[in-house]
């Protein structure tokens, strides 16, 4: 018997190899269990699921390890089943499904809100926990089952608390679907990947079908997959080309028709006549500290590509090259044809705990050919160690309260009646169980500690108002910068300037070199600037600008660490050098390179402060970017012309933007107002 721990995940997995052009799938076993119901859904809907209650799948003590619960209030817009009825679980307990030998899709259905339950003999009255309100979910893992035939789903709530679950779906999939053990997925960033087998679990994080509509499980290839759309995930103003491709898709031996829908294939996001002058980037927030395997779609849906060479771009993945040169003719030969690739790549844990961190995919056009694109996209998390939980989510200090009960509460019932609320997030209980959510029995407390100032704060001291931006860098200890750099070793200066000495550094046990920014003691940046050189520094992720990943503000010092750049810098390789000399194509790939940085940093909708200034200033609205301890020192007039110069020089043409003579002469004129 193969026994599903959620608390340790020790999922299996195995694939097989198919040789043929697969038929229509059709699942040998699909489960739709919703759990607490003692009703059947109706036979005329798309998915039918059965209810939990006296069914064989319960334990013969459920009634003693579990309750049934209703939601107190249904949010219009959660369907019904399997969401309105939840078991609520206080003990160790199992479901048992006997299903046939392979590779399953397990989904675990969620829905965090307010259930009532009928006997809660240890739950205050007003037990309840702190969290954001989220929609319903669905976690989904990839397992296999062996010979014994049985699949138990194990649910072990922490100390001190209770798990639910509102449904369960269990379906089969093809063999060769996912893995073949002979042919492993692509490792990026290192020589070797890890070993994906039997005993590998795998958990969805996304599934993408990029630049085309959602699909919903109904419409998938008999499987039930949900495919959404990229739009929340693709970074930046250049969101390319969504072209839709009209003819069916011919599917082949190395992708049958079940590994995606045709709409995946049929539509896709390109770059296009403008491809010389950005990136596709997707970005992925996902747990750190595990491996993640990226299956990306492809299918040559532009006519006008017909023989190898005409469409060649470059693949990153975490800014590695995951493909250097990736020819969809050479792949797919011809129009219509599909192709899937395989990549994994493994997040580290910046501070050496587990946290989110963005996983960055990017589509770089070949500077002679152009253009490149993608179809969809998947992404798993891989199993570590049997292991698949995260870290707890943040949890807020109020709790989101329906307006009322579905239905009344009866006056003589309400001594038994007791309210518990479930939760928003996964990782709740994770210390034990990585994929339930808690119904914790006290409230926490989240302690605000928001102080005002009117002064400027002076170096060393962080102003109460200013808060850095931790989500998107990494906050290193003053002595972690030290150690990178032997206690600021002048053996280890690289370069300086106004801002103060820049050095080489190490960081996560040596794995990794930086370039370490430290604040001259006598230079004039004081924390205002500081913080506002992470804020924009912070947004900037461009494979063509030096990203900054993380900053020190400890006991008065001001600290930037940034990416090392191995060869240094350019004037290096060409004034007074013992480096070999740029050849003339190198030379001109530099100012591409170059020049797609700063359109980027000209174009990007997340730092383009220009367009937001030019804004205001149509708006009349100018104060609105002007620090507010300032607005009282300025004339209207004065701003007013101030606004006047610098929106002329932001003029697209360029024959439209004045002479540096009348820029001068405009601002001595504010100054006089």
């Amino acid at each position: 018997m193969l026994t599903f721990c959620l608390p340790f995940l020790s999922l299996l997995l195995l694939f097989t190899t198919t040789t043929t052009i697969a038929q229509p799938y059709n699942a040998t076993d699909h489960f739709l269990l919703d759990c607490s119901s003692s009703t059947t859904s109706p036979s005329g809907s798309i998915q039918r699921w059965d209810g939990d209650e006296h069914s064989k799948f319960l334990p013969s003590d459920f009634t003693a390890t579990s309750f049934s619960s209703e939601t107190t209030f249904q949010d219009p817009s959660v369907p019904t089943v399997p969401y309105s009825t939840a078991r609520i679980i206080n003990t160790s307990f199992t479901y048992n499904f006997q299903v046939s030998k392979g590779p399953k899709f397990l989904r675990l259905y969620f829905y965090p809100a307010t259930y009532s339950a009928l006997f809660l003999a240890k739950t205050r009255s007003d037990a309840g926990v702190d969290g954001p309100p989220v929609p319903h979910f669905v976690k989904e893992f990839l397992i296999y089952v062996k010979d014994t035939q049985f699949l138990n789903v194990v649910f072990t709530p922490v100390p001190n608390s209770y798990a639910f679950i509102n449904g369960i779906e269990i379906v089969s999939m093809p063999d060769n679907l996912y893995f073949d053990v002979k042919k492993n997925p692509k490792p990026v960033g290192m020589s070797t990947g890890p070993v994906i087998n039997n005993k590998t679990a795998l958990e969805t994080v996304y599934r993408l079908n990029v630049g085309g509509r959602e699909i919903t499980g109904n419409d998938d290839t008999g499987m039930f997959r949900s495919w959404n759309i990229d739009d929340n995930y693709i970074y930046g103003a250049a969101v390319g080309q969504t072209p839709i491709y009209q003819n069916p898709i011919t599917y082949t031996v190395e992708t049958p028709n079940y590994t995606a829908p045709e709409p995946v294939y049929q539509t896709q996001r390109s770059m296009g006549d403008l491809s010389d002058l950005y990136n596709l980037t997707w970005i992925l927030p996902v747990d750190s500290g595990f491996y993640y395997m990226l299956r990306l779609h492809f299918c040559n849906i532009i006519p006008q590509y017909t023989k190898k060479g005409q469409i060649v771009f470059t693949v990153f993945i975490n800014n590695q090259t995951a493909e250097e040169e990736a020819d969809l003719f050479y792949w797919t030969q011809g129009s219509g044809y599909p192709v899937y690739k395989d990549y994994v790549v493994f997040v580290n844990s910046p501070d050496g705990h587990k946290s989110k961190q963005d996983l960055w995919l990017a589509v770089h056009p070949n500077p002679k050919i152009g253009d490149g694109y993608l179809n969809g996209l998947e992404a798993f998390k891989l199993s570590m160690n049997g292991n698949l939980s995260s870290s707890n989510p943040e949890l807020s200090s109020s709790v989101h309260q329906p307006p009322r009960p579905v239905s009344p509460i009866k006056e003589n019932k309400k001594k038994n009646l007791h309210y518990v609320t479930i939760i928003g997030g996964v990782g709740a209980c994770v210390v034990l169980l990585s994929v339930l959510l808690c119904i914790v029995l006290r409230q926490r407390t989240r302690l605000n500690h928001h102080g005002t100032t009117n002064q400027k704060p002076s170096r060393g001291s962080t102003p109460s108002d200013l808060s850095l931006p931790s989500d998107r860098s990494r906050h290193f200890t003053l002595a972690e910068v030290k150690a990178a750099t032997n206690n600021f070793n002048e053996n280890c200066v690289i370069g300086n300037g106004g801002f103060g000495n820049v050095y080489k550094g190490y960081i996560d046990n040596a794995a990794t070199t930086v370039a370490i920014k430290r604040l001259n003691p006598s230079s004039s940046q004081g924390f205002y600037e500081f913080h506002t050189e992470i804020e924009m520094l912070s947004k900037l992720r461009h494979v063509h600008l030096v990203s900054l990943i993380g900053y020190c503000d400890e006991n008065g010092e001001m600290v930037l660490v940034y990416d090392y750049m191995t060869h240094g810098t350019l004037r290096e390789h060409l004034y007074k050098t013992n480096n070999p000399l740029l050849s003339w194509e190198t030379r001109l790939n530099i100012c591409i390179g170059a020049a797609k940085g700063l359109h980027y940093l000209h174009t990007d909708e997340q730092v383009n402060l220009a367009e937001w200034g030019k804004t205001c200033y149509r708006r009349g609205a100018l104060l609105e970017i002007i620090d507010e301890k300032l607005r009282d020192q300025i004339a209207p007039g004065c701003l007013r012309k101030f606004g006047e110069v610098a929106n002329s020089c932001l003029h697209q043409e360029g024959g439209e933007r004045p002479a540096m003579d009348e820029v001068v002469w405009g601002l001595e004129f504010a100054l006089e107002l």
